[in-house]
C-alpha cells in the first residue's frame, strides 16, 4: 500500500537538494553523476577497516596510527578553537577559502582581532583543550604570532597549541622561538603544484621543525590526478619522520570556478550527506578526492609508511559544527536523542495510515513522549521505542515504514528551536 504522506515528505526533502544543485548549475558549476564511485569507495572503506583503520564520526574521519590531539578535539567536547592573526599570505592558491571568511578584506588590511577572540573564549570556556593559529600565513606577521601563542598559553595553560604554515618561510630562529613559547604542533601545508625547488624548501623546514617542535605534521587537500606525486611526498614525509598527515577532501570554495573547470574538476554529487546550511567556509567537495585519499591510505599501509594517516572529509568539518549546535540541546525535547556518532539529534517518525498503528503500539510499550502532527500526518517518537513499531503491518499485510528524522538545534533572537533536515528509512 502506498503511503502518500510519507511520499510527500520524501519529495519535500529531496526537493531541497535538487533545488540547491540546480541553482549552482545555473551559475555554471558542474556536478559529477550522482553517487559516482560509491561502490568503489564502500569497497575501499571496508578494506581499510580490515587493515586496522579506525572509523570515526560515523565514517567522516578515518585514521591509522598517530592522530593529533587537535584532530580528536575538533569534533570532541573538551573545547577546540582556531584563530588567525592575519589573513595576509605570500601564496595565492586558487582553492583557498579565506575569502569566504567574514570581514576578510578588513582583516587582510588590518590584521585579525585575535585578542578579543581569546578574551571571549576565556569567558565562554576557560578549559579549551586545543588552540590553533592559522592564517593567511602566520609567519608573515611573526611577532603577532608569538604574542598570540604567549597570550593563549597564559589564558589556557594546559591547552595544546598548534600552528598552520606553508612552511617555506620558516627559519631557525623562528623555530627556536616557537618552541620557547610552548608551541606543541606545527602543520605544514604542502602545495601539489609547487615547483620542486619550493617543495624541497618546505621539506627542509620540516626537518628543521623536528628539532624544536614536539609534533610535526602535514595537512593538505588531496587533488584528483595527484596520486603519483602524493605517493612520492608520503615517502619523503616518512623519511623525515614527521608524526602524521591529514589528507583533506579537496573542496571548491565558491570562487574561481574557472580554475576548477579548466582542470577538469566536477563537484561531488550529492554535495552533502545531510542537506543543511553549514557554516564552514570550505565550500563543496570535489568529486574524486575521497576515492583517491582512500587509495593512498591503502597503498601507504601496504607500503609500510610509518607516519599517521588521517582522512578528514568535508563531512568531518561539518560534524564539528553540528556537535556544537546539538549537544547543548540534549534533554530539551524528550522525543529527541543526541547521536554520539554523527552528532545530529534524531527521532523516529511514521506517516499517514501508519500513525494509528504506531500510536497504539507505542502506548502498549509505555511510550508517553510522542508528538503528533495533523498537518504533516505524522507521529514522532523517541528512537529507543523503534522496536515497538518495527514489526507492524498494515491491513493489506505490507509493513509500515518508520523513518529516522535528523534535527539541528538553532538559536535566533527569539530563542532556541529544532529544525528537521532529513529523513531516512529506519530499516
Amino acid at each position: 500500500m502506498e503511503n502518500a504522506a510519507l511520499n510527500r515528505a520524501r519529495e519535500e526533502y529531496a526537493l531541497v537538494e535538487k533545488n540547491y544543485i540546480e541553482a549552482l548549475r545555473e551559475r555554471g558549476l558542474e556536478f559529477a553523476p550522482a553517487y559516482e564511485d560509491a561502490d568503489a569507495i564502500a569497497e575501499l572503506r571496508h578494506k581499510l577497516e580490515t587493515k586496522g583503520v579506525a572509523v570515526r564520526n560515523a565514517g567522516a574521519s578515518l585514521s591509522y596510527g598517530f592522530l593529533s590531539k587537535a584532530c580528536v578535539e575538533c569534533t570532541g567536547n573538551n573545547g577546540s578553537e582556531t584563530f588567525s592573526t592575519t589573513f595576509k599570505c605570500h601564496r595565492d592558491c586558487y582553492f583557498c577559502f579565506n575569502r569566504n571568511q567574514v570581514d576578510y578584506e578588513k582583516f587582510f588590511r588590518e590584521g585579525c582581532p585575535w585578542r578579543e577572540g581569546l578574551e571571549r573564549s576565556a569567558i565562554e570556556n576557560d578549559t579549551l583543550s586545543c588552540i590553533g593559529l592559522t592564517g593567511g600565513e602566520p609567519l608573515l606577521d611573526f611577532e603577532s604570532s608569538i604574542e598570540f601563542l604567549k597570550e593563549a598559553k597564559s589564558k589556557f595553560s594546559d591547552a595544546h597549541l598548534r600552528m598552520y604554515t606553508s612552511g617555506d618561510l620558516l627559519t631557525l630562529e623562528q623555530a627556536q622561538r616557537l618552541a620557547q613559547v610552548g608551541l606543541d604542533e606545527i602543520r605544514f601545508s604542502v602545495k601539489d603544484d609547487d615547483p620542486p625547488s619550493r617543495q624541497d624548501k618546505v621539506l627542509s623546514a620540516m626537518r628543521l621543525a623536528k628539532d624544536y617542535i614536539p609534533s610535526v605534521m602535514v595537512e593538505m587537500p588531496i587533488i584528483p590526478g595527484s596520486e603519483d606525486h602524493v605517493k612520492a611526498l608520503l615517502k619523503s614525509f616518512d623519511e623525515i619522520g614527521i608524526d602524521g598527515m591529514n589528507m583533506l577532501e579537496f573542496c571548491f570554495p565558491f570562487s574561481n570556478w574557472e580554475d576548477f573547470r579548466s582542470r577538469g574538476f566536477k563537484l561531488k554529487n550529492p554535495p552533502f550527506e545531510v542537506m543543511y546550511d553549514y557554516g564552514y567556509s570550505g565550500g563543496l567537495a570535489v568529486a574524486g578526492s575521497e576515492l583517491l585519499i582512500l587509495k593512498l591510505m591503502d597503498w601507504a599501509i601496504d607500503e609500510g609508511i610509518g607516519i599517521g594517516l588521517h582522512y578528514c572529509s568535508l563531512e568531518n568539518k561539518h560534524r564539528s559544527e553540528i556537535r556544537q549546535k546539538d549537544e547543548r540541546a540534549c534533554g530539551l525535547q524528550a522525543c529527541l536523542t543526541f547521536d554520539e556518532d554523527d552528532f545530529f539529534m534524531k527521532a523516529g517518525r511514521v506517516f499517514g495510515e501508519d500513525v494509528k498503528l504506531a500510536r497504539k503500539a507505542l502506548s502498549a510499550a509505555g511510550c508517553e513522549d510522542i508528538i503528533e502532527s495533523k498537518k504533516g500526518c505524522s507521529l514522532t517518537f523517541p528512537l529507543e521505542h523503534m522496536d515497538a513499531v518495527c514489526d507492524l503491518v498494515r491491513a493489506d499485510g505490507s509493513p509500515i515504514e518508520p523513518q529516522v528524522v535528523y534535527f539541528v538545534y538553532e538559536v535566533d533572537d527569539d530563542g532556541g528551536f529544532f529544525i528537521d533536515v532529513a529523513i531516512e528509512d529506519a530499516f
